[in-house]
């Protein structure tokens, strides 16, 4: 049953890594507990919000990037809570038709997707963790939208980084990299530590007291590693507003203020 008027499965005493996001790109569909998260996190990176619209930007644009590339099918791991500029609006006013399938684990992101893609048969949400692909790739909304012989993108945006050493990410790209046919794509975004090291910290820290899932930051060098099976394209992996910024998109001085990177790989065949 609820909890004080809360859905089944939430957790009242943390903040939802899906509702802070929203919370930050300044949804409505976040408690009292997630906004003083984000709060807290403000105080130790004052452009946090920004750094939320830059990381949807860079989704916004990468969906363009793959429907210009044929790309008709797409897995949105960790899709967070409904926001303007979800992957099948991008996807399907690009290329009518195009195929989504969300998954989230969180189950306020999944009632609100539901009810977002009731009339939309070709999206859907699939309630499961990434840290189980196998079941994710099982799942009967994955086998009915996605075809597997056609391209497919896996789409990793802000959610590798609350993946732990022990649960290893890289495994866990692997999985879905081995589902996909030749040809396949991969676009992730990821926290770094290299940056800002002690803001890095501090943030890592404060998800593991008061959130659902702990931050892992990773060094250049690791979160590239985890294209391992594909080839980056241009610009490779860099900060994310860096990555095929817009005519009308603002270049930052200090991208490495940005403390995310960005990139988008195609498999190797």
């Amino acid at each position: 049953m609820p909890v004080d008027g809360l859905p089944h499965g939430v957790d009242p005493g943390k903040a939802s890594v899906a509702r802070m996001y929203d919370a930050m790109l300044g949804g409505e569909h976040n408690f009292a507990i997630d906004r003083e998260a984000v709060a807290a996190f403000t105080a130790i990176d004052p452009q946090v919000r920004t750094l939320a619209r830059a990381n949807r930007a860079f989704l916004g644009r990468a969906v363009r990037f793959l429907t210009d590339a044929g790309v008709r099918q797409f897995i949105d791991l960790g899709s967070g809570i409904p926001t303007q500029g979800n992957v099948h609006e991008v996807a399907q006013t690009a290329a009518p038709g195009a195929r989504v399938v969300y998954v989230d684990n969180d189950p306020v992101a999944v009632a609100h997707s539901e009810a977002l893609l009731a009339d939309n048969p070709d999206a859907t949400i699939v309630a499961a963790d990434i840290r189980r692909p196998q079941e994710i790739l099982a799942a009967p909304g994955v086998r009915k939208l996605i075809d597997f012989e056609q391209p497919v993108a896996v789409l990793m945006i802000t959610i590798l980084h609350f993946v732990t050493p022990r649960e290893d990410p890289a495994a866990i790209v692997a999985a879905f990299r081995d589902a996909l046919p030749a040809g396949g794509w991969l676009a992730l975004t990821h926290a770094t530590d290299e940056d800002r090291p002690d803001t890095a910290a501090a943030v890592g820290q404060l998800y593991r007291d008061r959130a659902t899932s702990p931050v892992t930051a990773r060094s250049h060098d690791a979160i590239e590693a985890l294209f391992d099976g594909f080839d980056l394209v241009d610009p490779g992996l860099v900060h994310v507003p860096l990555w095929r910024p817009g005519p009308g998109d603002e270049i930052p001085r200090n991208p490495s203020s940005y403390w995310v990177y960005a990139g988008v790989g195609r498999k190797s065949s």
